[in-house]
């Protein structure tokens, strides 16, 4: 098994094997400020949020090939982000909306808010079944 994850200091997404070994940046053009990040193993897709001049959804392989982006509009400050692997749908949250939204992860089409709120300042969120979790700060 693999470990992937975001360093915003230094615009990197990385992987490592879970001890630690085989450390190397999949991912280190073109990404501004990326927050959080997902990963769909039995597809082979890796998601992340971003944060920074133009903020949005992306999408590669997990080697970071076919890098495209999702979501960049109507976009601020998505924090985390979640997959729903029964319905093949991908959730976030932003911190600067107050919503929650989802896509269709393969096309990114379909694009829905869940859950609209006001001065909630979402930071992360998780889908199990038919529930949705999110917490504030």
């Amino acid at each position: 098994g693999n470990i992937y994850w975001t360093d915003h200091g230094f615009n990197l997404i990385e992987v490592a094997r879970l001890n630690g070994s085989f450390r190397y940046v999949i991912i280190s053009q073109g990404l501004d400020q990326p927050r959080s990040i997902a990963v769909h193993p039995e597809k082979g897709y890796l998601f992340w949020t971003e944060w920074g001049q133009s903020p949005c959804i992306g999408k590669a392989h997990l080697d970071g090939s076919q890098k495209v982006v999702l979501v960049s509009l109507g976009i601020a400050w998505p924090n985390g982000i979640s997959i729903d692997y029964e319905d093949n749908k991908l959730y976030w949250c932003d911190a600067r909306t107050d919503k929650i939204e989802r896509i269709d992860l393969e096309s990114g089409g379909n694009r829905e808010i869940v859950l609209s709120g006001s001065n909630v300042d979402m930071f992360s969120v998780a889908v199990f079944g038919a529930y949705i979790y999110w917490s504030d700060r």
